[in-house]
């Protein structure tokens, strides 16, 4: 149980560490989307090598297929939601920065309820992949924070929104070490679905357009080095 609550803790922080570097230096519109095209290519990487891949091997076709479908609903009725309650109060609430933040929220809690599982499992944790978290998490958050700063939100309570998701992503690696002799390997599978569902809405409704309109041609470019980075790293 430790051993999740600290691999955990470790996965979880690097969205938070993207927050303060968000804060401790100004970022160029240009600088946020080419740090945003690293971040979505990075993922892409995830969803594909990692999510689906490791979905497909620990279970039916079905139950991923149920899990991108719920994850991709999910996001999209949240943001909505979101986006509509922003609006009602004349707010603009940190535009795709808060996207961004949904988008953090519904990976990385199934994506850390798998990791604990799998140490409950004995498996071993792979170093690869905890920096390949660590390379997708850190844009996010230096986006999600730079943008809902913009937004007009204060620093104090964009910091304490990311704590928050921190918390409960670490938490959820301990949940998923504590039920792991109770869940199937469909379970496992629909969870990693849900992760990537979640994950692919949200990179086409928030964070590709935003880096490709802040960080203009090289954007793509920029993307293609963090497919790169992430995929060498789930190699190792």
């Amino acid at each position: 149980m430790a051993a999740a609550l600290g691999w955990g803790a470790l996965a979880a922080s690097s969205l938070v560490i993207g927050v303060w570097l968000a804060f401790v230096r100004s970022w160029s519109p240009v600088l946020i989307g080419l740090v945003l095209a690293f971040g979505a290519g990075a993922l892409i990487s995830a969803v594909s090598l990692e999510l689906t891949q490791d979905a497909l091997a620990l279970g039916s076709g079905a139950a991923v297929a149920t899990g991108l479908a719920l994850g991709a609903l999910t996001y999209y009725g949240a943001d909505g939601a979101l986006a509509r309650r922003d609006k009602a109060a004349g707010k603009g609430g940190g535009g795709s920065g808060t996207s961004l933040a949904l988008g953090s929220f519904l990976d990385g809690v199934p994506e850390q309820a798998v990791l604990g599982i799998g140490l409950a499992g004995g498996e071993p944790v792979s170093v690869a992949l905890l920096v390949a978290i660590f390379v997708s998490n850190l844009p996010e958050g230096i986006g999600a924070g730079t943008d809902m700063q913009a937004g007009g939100m204060a620093r104090g309570k964009i910091f304490r929104i990311f704590l928050v998701v921190g918390l409960v992503c670490t938490l959820s690696s301990v949940a998923g070490f504590a039920i792991a002799d109770n869940v199937s390997g469909d379970f496992q599978a629909a969870v990693n679905g849900f992760a990537a569902g979640a994950l692919l809405v949200m990179l086409i409704d928030s964070m590709i357009p935003e880096a490709r309109e802040k960080g203009l041609r090289r954007a793509g470019l920029v993307a293609v080095v963090g497919f790169a980075v992430a995929t060498a790293l789930s190699t190792v």
